[in-house]
């Protein structure tokens, strides 16, 4: 099998067609949908853009890979989707980017340049296209077909609807990736990574004018100042993710981001019509998810952050040829889960690290034992350190956090300085209206307790050094004397 696994930089859960949106329209995506898997409750486990990949790519909360920002190293000793690929005999290639800090420790000295710049190629990955945040690859094609005007990556973006869509950042990475694949034989890896819907919010070509901004819906309003928690009232503060007051305004940010969503889309069109010319449609595995949400406007807030599901709440697809097509899953599924399935489609081991676990039963139709709750976790220590006029100290920064887990009928809110939300979803679906039963909030916070406890990292923890044996303990046996002293 061929396995294509693309991910949609800040794609929204609820923004295409076979989701059920109203407006937007996605053929090559409601396709996978409808040949493959839906996940309709998929959750990424962080934002931004390092945290949330490095749980795609080492199947593990943030509590336990610790990448909490932009620029935190990866642990060396960790597995990742690559290195699962090389050992099911692959050899996985890289469009775009993984955005996975160097381990200082695995660096080659002080000096090393890797110690930088935060978006680094996961270990393992080979490189068809690497783009940095620079996207310089593509400025240099830009360049070269004589377009003037300001350089920048955000400049470049936000030129993008002055373009042909054939010149777009995300039409460059396909052309790139076709180019590859003209010379490969069946059983390829290929990571797409592309960075639409990703802002800033400017479609390419013609998609920017796709949607009218008088046909596109308003956001979700915020609550009243008294209601909010200090962390929202922050960030409305804020105007780097404030959203526009002007409904015009709001509109029209809403339909660039639908338009980068068709035109992703239809460079994904691209990519299915020559897999289909080459006879390989049917023998690949598609998998499409995102490394977290934006907030579009919904509680007044724009790109990724706090603890609304807007940030979190993602698109999930998976479409493997040799399995039936059309299941919806409502169970709740996370990012984590994908490395544990890749690994079972496979047929190489799962890593021991995993956190999350396969859904190839869940696509099977069988009546498995599942989560109740959808979780993730964000950290803002990084966004104290730099608006603040002192250094924090380490205690002060090991508080900027907070944990969520979203149920059928409740989510709730752990803040690491001891505060905490509870939002009754049965009443409100919109998390404006908090819960006020005791036992209610006690039951969501006992559970999310229990699922900490049940995530602590188990790598290591499941194995046992014995004068007898060193492994997995099997279960039932009796459990050894350890060794006090080897001599």
């Amino acid at each position: 099998m061929n396995v294509l696994f693309i991910t949609l930089d800040q794609f929204r859960g609820d923004s295409y067609g076979a989701a059920g949106h109203p407006l937007v329209t996605t053929p090559t995506l409601d396709r996978v949908a409808r040949e493959g898997v839906r996940l309709t409750r998929h959750y990424s486990q962080a934002a931004p853009c390092a945290p949330g990949r490095a749980a795609i790519f080492t199947g593990m909360y943030q509590m336990n890979n610790r990448v909490v920002a932009n620029g935190t190293p990866l642990a060396g000793e960790l597995d990742n989707l690559a290195f699962v690929a090389r050992r099911a005999g692959y050899d996985p290639t890289l469009f775009g980017y993984t955005d996975q800090g160097i381990d200082p420790f695995r660096a080659n000295d002080e000096q090393d340049p890797r110690l930088t710049y935060y978006d680094g190629i996961l270990p393992g990955m080979s490189v068809g296209l690497y783009l940095p945040e620079s996207q310089a690859g593509w400025a240099q094609y830009l360049r070269a077909k004589g377009y003037d005007g300001p350089t920048g990556w955000e400049a470049l973006l936000h030129g993008e609807p002055d373009r042909p869509v054939e010149d777009s950042l995300s039409g460059f990475l396909t052309t790139r990736f076709l180019e590859w694949l003209a010379h490969q034989e069946s059983g390829w890896f290929a990571h797409l990574s592309y960075l639409r819907p990703h802002p800033p919010y400017a479609a390419a070509g013609e998609f920017s004018r796709r949607y009218d901004p008088d046909e596109v819906e308003m956001p979700i309003a915020p609550v009243a100042s008294e209601q909010r928690h200090p962390l929202h009232e922050a960030a409305l503060a804020f105007g780097v993710v404030t959203a526009p007051q002007d409904p015009a305004a709001m509109r029209a940010l809403r339909a660039q981001y639908y338009g980068m969503i068709s035109e992703v889309d239809a460079q994904l069109g691209r990519i299915v019509e020559e897999l289909e010319a080459r006879g390989e449609w049917d023998d690949t595995i598609v998998v499409v998810t995102s490394d977290h949400g934006d907030q579009l406007g919904d509680h007044g807030l724009i790109e990724k952050l706090g603890f609304f599901p807007q940030s979190y709440h993602i698109i999930g697809l998976w479409r493997d040829p040799r399995e039936p097509g059309g299941r919806v899953i409502d169970h709740f599924t996370e990012n984590i889960d994908l490395l544990p399935t890749l690994a079972d489609a496979l047929d190489v081991d799962q890593p021991l690290q995993c956190d999350g676990h396969s859904l190839r039963p869940l696509f099977a139709g069988e009546d498995v034992r599942w989560r109740k709750e959808a979780h993730y976790e964000w950290d803002s220590r990084f966004v104290l350190l730099m608006s603040s006029t002192t250094t924090p100290s380490r205690h002060t920064l090991s508080r900027q956090n907070l944990a969520v887990s979203v149920g059928d009928d409740v989510a709730y809110v752990q803040f690491g300085d001891g505060s905490y939300r509870c939002y009754d979803l049965a009443v409100d679906p919109t998390w404006r209206t908090e819960c006020d039963d005791v036992d209610r909030v006690l039951a969501a916070a006992q559970g999310q307790l229990v699922w900490r406890q049940r995530h602590l990292r188990h790598d290591l923890t499941d194995m046992l050094l014995s004068a007898e044996r060193f492994g997995r303990w099997p279960k039932g046996l009796p459990y050894p004397v350890l060794a006090e002293a080897v001599s």
